[in-house]
């Protein structure tokens, strides 16, 4: 089973896909003139809107919390293993390409969302006029919420838990289900709380850990940067794979980590007060730049100067020693619950769309299948979740390359 998964894995990700993300990437960046680096002249300087709505902080927190996963962790650790140091450099260039992109997506959503349709959905079906795309589109999100918002997040963590302390999955997924149902349950407004509170002390905890790692081994940095760069373009990654793993690992994980082209973002902003869609396409900008270019890389570089085999409970224990797995296991429980939560709003938002039913029903069903993840096998879960990752890229993609005119006039 798990080749078999495999191999749609390989094939959804082939390079159809990958040139797809990398082409729309650079004729955005292109289009909206390198708009990357517009980012902190009007990232605050827009007025605080009167429209009804989720508050900008919390919008972005719960935006923030779907990226800011275990991705950030173990997935850039797994992409090091694959793909070698190289990989972190096409991390960074699906980061740039995808800040250009997930402009571009919210702008669209803000443009054409409304009560009874938000999100992507929203540009596919007005915009585009196309509404079995969009119903297309809304299936396959389903499905990735499940999957890269649930079960791969619930995974990791309770793979962690078990290592630390020896917890039944069993008893994992009965609290998880509980805690799951109590957050989700109270809909947008209460995740956004949860997120606005919990996100920014695990992220600074976290940051500040790997910084201090950092300085320990700061020796070692230099050569870091030139292994990233020359493995980035050598012919051989460090699995013995070719040049082209690298690069497919690379944007795969960065992927995983920003969700920059998937069309998760647009569906969450689409939650804020504020209808500026320039506002909100800057706001997304910095979310993938946190989260890839900043987190990803320090996780990266904290691993490559501190550890020969990329793990992440090595390199800490230089710093935190035998309580570095519990730190690490609390800072995954934290990121985890936090993209759980946020994209129980993306798959509950595709979910109506699709249905038209109230969210209690979808609530139970995302609740049971997302910590169902604690009972399954690590690389099932994550195949399965890359498949809906990148099903799900496909007829958002070709949405917003055909809108490109209305990306351009806002």
């Amino acid at each position: 089973m798990t080749d078999f998964l495999e191999k749609i894995n390989n094939f959804v990700w082939g390079n159809g896909l990958i040139f797809l993300l990398i082409a729309t990437g650079i004729i955005f960046t292109f289009k909206l003139k390198f708009i990357q680096f517009s980012m902190p002249k009007f990232l605050f300087s827009s007025k605080k809107s009167d429209n009804s709505g989720l508050s900008q902080l919390k919008t972005v927190c719960m935006s923030l919390g779907t990226t800011m996963g275990t991705g950030n962790i173990i997935g850039t650790s797994s992409a090091l293993v694959a793909g070698g140091a190289g990989s972190v450099f096409w991390l960074w260039i699906s980061a740039f390409l995808g800040m250009a992109i997930v402009y571009a997506e919210n702008v669209l959503s803000m443009k054409y969302s409304d009560k009874s349709v938000k999100g992507t959905m929203a540009y596919l079906e007005k915009g585009l006029g196309c509404k079995p795309l969009a119903k297309v589109f809304a299936f396959f999100c389903v499905l990735a919420s499940f999957g890269m918002g649930g079960m791969v997040q619930i995974n990791t963590f309770a793979v962690s838990l078990y290592d630390t302390c020896k917890v039944n999955s069993i008893i994992i997924f009965i609290i998880i289900s509980v805690v799951i149902f109590a957050i989700t349950s109270g809909g947008a407004e209460r995740i956004g709380t949860f997120a606005q509170y919990l996100l920014p002390v695990a992220s600074v905890s976290y940051i500040i850990i790997c910084i201090i790692v950092m300085f320990i081994f700061r020796s070692n940095i230099p050569d870091v940067f030139i292994k990233i760069f020359t493995e980035a373009f050598s012919f051989k990654s460090a699995s013995g794979g070719i040049f082209g793993y690298a690069v497919s690992v690379g944007i795969r994980r960065g992927i995983f980590s920003n969700e920059a082209g998937l069309g998760s973002s647009p569906i969450l902003h689409s939650s804020a007060g504020e209808s500026s869609p320039q506002k909100q396409g800057m706001w997304s900008m910095f979310e993938v730049c946190f989260d890839t270019i900043i987190c990803c890389t320090l996780t990266a570089v904290t691993l490559l100067c501190s550890t020969k085999n990329f793990s992440v409970n090595e390199s800490f224990s230089a710093v935190l020693g035998k309580y570095s797995m519990p730190f690490i296991t609390v800072q995954l429980g934290i990121f985890a619950l936090c993209t759980i939560i946020g994209w129980y709003y993306c798959g509950e938002i595709s979910f109506r769309y699709l249905t038209g039913m109230e969210n209690i029903l979808f609530c139970i069903i995302y609740t049971l299948v997302s910590a169902s993840g604690a009972v399954f096998s690590a690389p099932t879960v994550w195949t399965v979740s890359d498949i809906f990752n990148g099903l799900m890229a496909f007829p958002n993609l070709i949405g917003i390359l055909l809108l490109m005119k209305n990306v351009k006039k806002e």
